[in-house]
């Protein structure tokens, strides 16, 4: 193999590339890229097994081959040299030279035959969404879906067509996000479960991208492309849990509050919350003002109040603070409406005006 291409454009590819490599001690080849010359193009390849890619890059190419290499070191390497605008990689007596007019470097490589094989979907019967639909669904919720692979279906984003709008849910059992975008055309599709440490490496790959992506939904993957990139990830078998039914209709408070005010104060609750992010809530209806309050034992407590709109009665409830502000970035409205259905009962965060997203969150135990 040996090939020339512009700098940029392949150290912007590895860079998405290595982010899907795996440090799999047990399979070595999982931390390397795929890097292979045909058709005066470079295709640079990286999988964990669990999600893949493809990027396909415009390059001059002398001798058609591929090479394992490992990500890590290719992407630091074209990140140190900034100030060149070309790059030649020439694959000499087993190991990579990849030179510039001022710097000449050796990689060692890895057996490419070993490299696992990336599943190719036929994307002619694909559907077509936004980019911004996609990555906006899946960054609203994904931060609410479990850490732990107990309950495969928790640790996932779910995403479901429904008339005229696309749905994103995710859960772990203590909170749960709901985003819902509205689209032009009608998508036809069962409900998909993506891993979501899969959906996350999603946003960081298309993220950016102003047009349409092609997406095709089979029995145990999905893939999605735009232009020359490709990727395909694996999507968990089972059955999403009936949300609708826990989010409550009827509520005993309903408080609408500026949202730079609870961040001011979620940054004095940091300070004197324990461990678990303890945080109670005191509703005062007639004073229109909510009290928060943090204690810790070895440092102190914290009462902020803030002013807002409050209907409903008096009320005393605690929750996981950060479990609030994870959900604050997806709410881009200056106003916030906090509704309680009452002791040892969810409450619903929404933006004042907006239903498009909602947040629903149990409280703690006192």
């Amino acid at each position: 193999m040996k090939i020339e291409c512009i700098r940029e454009r392949l150290s912007e590819a590895v860079t998405k590339a290595e982010k899907i490599t795996s440090k799999n001690t047990s399979l070595p080849i999982l931390s390397c890229i795929l890097l292979r010359a045909a058709n005066n193009s470079l295709f640079i390849n990286s999988t964990n097994l669990d999600i893949g890619i493809e990027i396909k890059i415009p390059a001059k190419v002398e001798v058609e081959g591929s090479v394992a290499i490992p990500g890590s070191i290719l992407n630091s390497f074209l990140n140190s040299i900034t100030s060149e605008k070309t790059v030649t990689l020439d694959l000499i007596e087993g190991n990579l030279l990849v030179s510039t007019p001022k710097t000449n470097t050796i990689i060692k490589i890895f057996p490419n035959d070993d490299y696992p094989i990336i599943p190719k979907v036929d994307m002619v019967k694909s559907i077509e969404m936004p980019a911004e639909s996609l990555i906006s669904g899946i960054k609203s919720v994904w931060y609410s879906s479990a850490t732990s692979s107990i309950k495969p279906e928790l640790s996932s984003v779910c995403v479901t067509p429904e008339e005229g709008l696309i749905v994103f849910v995710a859960t772990d059992g203590l909170r749960l996000a709901e985003k819902t975008i509205k689209l032009k055309n009608l998508l036809d599709f069962s409900q998909v479960l993506i891993p979501v440490k899969n959906a996350v490496e999603i946003i960081r790959f298309f993220e950016g991208v102003n047009e349409n992506l092609k997406i095709v939904i089979e029995q145990n993957q999905i893939a999605i492309s735009y232009n020359d990139a490709y990727l395909v990830s694996r999507i968990i078998e089972g059955n999403f849990p009936n949300y609708k039914a826990i989010i409550p209709k009827d509520f005993v408070s309903e408080i609408t509050v500026l949202k730079q005010d609870l961040l001011n104060c979620f940054k004095t609750s940091s300070i004197f919350s324990d461990v678990f992010n303890h945080t109670k809530f005191v509703i005062h209806p007639e004073e229109k003002n909510i009290e928060i309050i943090t204690k810790n034992n070895n440092v102190g407590e914290s009462t902020t109040t803030i002013q807002g709109s409050i209907t409903g009665e008096s009320l005393s409830i605690n929750f996981n603070y950060k479990y609030i502000t994870d959900a604050l970035v997806s709410i881009g409205s200056d106003s916030l409406v906090l509704s309680f259905s009452g002791v040892n009962k969810p409450m619903i965060m929404k933006a004042f005006g907006d239903d498009s997203f909602l947040y629903l969150l149990m409280p703690m135990n006192k």
